[in-house]
């Protein structure tokens, strides 16, 4: 059994910002691998396919953790991904890699508490604000909606993290 969980936050005045790109890949995700529709339980939308469940918790980003505990408690399973954005990489790039530190996002902050660092992330690159000249402060930022020459860059790159997650 696979858990992969997309972050992000709940809510229309969220869709389609930096900070939802986890959302975003997931429901690519689950249209691409033909998953049924999601459904709530337990504080997030679950869609669930052979041996594999997604995941998009509805606690908010801080609070990933609760959901994500609650899934791995009742589907034990034997690999957790987790995909979310990232400051630390250029928009239009991406990592996978497993288990390392949370680089101050508070969503892998609320996961690690809950089931500890080990898992594996798919970081999306979303650029830090002082690289883009973008004049608030990073919580708005990663808040903002994406523009549509960073979803040129990043639009590729999910189809990327898609394909690779379906060949699993």
């Amino acid at each position: 059994m696979r858990l992969i969980v997309g972050l992000g936050n709940p809510g229309p005045e969220y869709a389609w910002t930096r900070h939802n790109i986890g959302f975003i890949v997931a429901d690519n995700l689950r249209e691409e691998g033909g998953f049924p529709d999601w459904k709530s339980r337990a504080s997030a939308l679950f869609s669930k396919k052979a041996e594999t469940v997604l995941l998009k918790p509805q606690t908010y980003m801080n609070l990933s953790g609760k959901a994500v505990l609650s899934a791995v408690s009742f589907y034990k399973p034997d690999e957790v991904i987790v995909v979310h954005d990232d400051l630390d990489l250029k928009t239009g790039t991406w990592r996978d890699k497993v288990g390392g530190g949370n680089a101050g996002h508070n969503g892998l902050k609320s996961i690690d508490a809950a089931i500890g660092p080990d898992y594996r992330r798919i970081r999306i690159g979303i650029s830090h604000p002082r690289d883009t000249g973008f004049p608030g402060d990073v919580a708005d930022y990663v808040l903002g909606r994406l523009t549509p020459d960073e979803l040129d860059l990043i639009e590729p790159v999910i189809k990327a993290i898609v394909d690779k997650l379906l060949s699993l």
